[in-house]
């Protein structure tokens, strides 16, 4: 690690989001994964949920790390995903009824996905984004749900798909950002980073 480089934990065990963060040419000096009771409060909405499930992340990773000395002073990024049909909150499919359930509302209709990112800084203050992305699926038959849930990519999905695969030949339209769907919005990510001395560009110019 470069003198003036600060250490980087990220509060996630989501291999989509460790694999986002080294498209970036970023590797976290270490994996905090944490645990939470991540039910919506009663008329919680999606945006405020997603906020506030990435931040809780980002308080539990500091609280872990502060008995260790060597990530003292580390940064710690978090960070959540909602997926919404309006105001309606789709569960992270761990079933093949919530599966089918979310395919089945998201048909043919548009839905919104909510990702909230939370930077712990080396003087353990907190930043936090919110990107919110639009997508519209195709009206899915009842071949192409039996399918995809059958191939199991759902497991543990926001809104029971994951965009980067068999589910992306739903995605008949997409505005916003594509990494957010993902799990890590790469263009708000860097912006924290580099707004608190991580110098991720450094890299880049190693390569040459």
């Amino acid at each position: 690690m470069a003198k003036d480089r600060p250490k980087l934990v990220l509060a996630s065990a989501s291999p989509r989001r460790l694999a986002l963060l080294e498209q970036m040419g970023v590797t976290p000096d270490q994996l905090l994964p944490t645990s939470l009771d991540e039910t919506p409060r009663r008329n919680e909405r999606p945006r405020t949920l997603a906020l506030r499930l990435a931040e809780e992340k980002a308080q539990a990773a500091h609280r872990m790390i502060g008995q260790d000395p060597a990530l003292k002073g580390a940064l710690i990024l978090a960070a959540d995903t909602v997926v919404s049909v309006g105001r309606r909150i789709l569960p992270k499919a761990e079933t093949v009824e919530e599966a089918t359930g979310c395919l089945e509302l998201l048909s043919g209709r548009a839905h919104r996905v909510s990702t909230a990112l939370c930077l712990t800084t080396v003087k353990g203050s907190f930043r936090s984004r919110v990107v919110e992305t639009r997508l519209r699926f195709k009206r899915l038959s009842d071949l192409e749900i039996e399918a995809y849930v059958a191939a199991g990519e759902w497991r543990g999905k926001a809104g029971g798909y994951a965009i980067q695969g068999l589910a992306g030949c739903f995605v008949a339209k997409l505005s916003g950002s594509y990494g957010a769907v993902v799990g890590l919005p790469l263009y708000e990510t860097a912006n924290l980073l580099v707004g608190e001395g991580y110098p991720i560009h450094k890299d880049w110019l190693a390569r040459s």
